[in-house]
């Protein structure tokens, strides 16, 4: 039997199972009442790894969740086509596929050879972990002009070589590799 975890112990970033799905915490807010005989509250914000959908949910701080049957493959981005999309388990060498609604937006920073985690649930991929950051080629930007500088902080937009657009310091370059954050698909610096 797997261990119940609490709604007091949830923290961001972890995987719950709740209502017979996989669940990973988006964001934790716990609110205690100042009045005695009030009821600690957990408010989380959340994503259903099957569906995808993201919601906010209030639990009381004993309610419990158990582990879900989850597991971390690394594996490598190969290809993609109109099945889906195709990696490989870095420790067994097979193809593990995903479809492209599994993957949603996540799929502009998917570029040959990135390392990644695949989620598997009861043995099936289900869903895409990435690293902090990935290195994409920039393949289209404005050139930056002498003098637009005056605010400080200026960017400008620049499209990546997965289609992704993103704003980046005028001294990007077309051509250059950039670091973006995977969480919040921000320039994080030159590569």
């Amino acid at each position: 039997m797997a261990s119940l975890i609490e709604a007091i112990d949830v923290k961001r970033k972890m995987f719950f199972e709740f209502e017979g799905a996989p669940y990973h915490c988006m964001d934790v807010e716990v609110s205690r009442p100042t009045a005695r005989g009030g009821q600690t509250l957990v408010r989380l914000k959340m994503r259903n790894l099957l569906t995808r959908a993201v919601f906010d949910k209030t639990f009381k701080a004993g309610d419990k969740f158990g582990e879900p049957d989850l597991e971390q493959v690394n594996a490598t981005f190969l290809y993609a086509d109109p099945d889906g999309y195709h990696f490989m388990d870095s420790a067994s060498y097979d193809t593990l596929s995903l479809r492209g609604e599994t993957i949603g937006d996540d799929r502009l920073m998917l570029v040959d050879n990135v390392g990644v985690q695949i989620l598997k649930y009861n043995g099936n991929p289900i869903g895409v972990q990435f690293p902090p950051h990935v290195e994409l080629t920039v393949t289209a930007t404005e050139p930056g002009v002498r003098g637009d500088t005056a605010s400080g902080g200026v960017t400008k937009a620049a499209t990546l070589e997965t289609g992704l657009e993103i704003r980046v310091p005028l001294f990007i370059k077309e051509g250059e590799k950039v670091k973006v954050h995977t969480e919040t698909r921000e320039f994080a610096g030159r590569a």
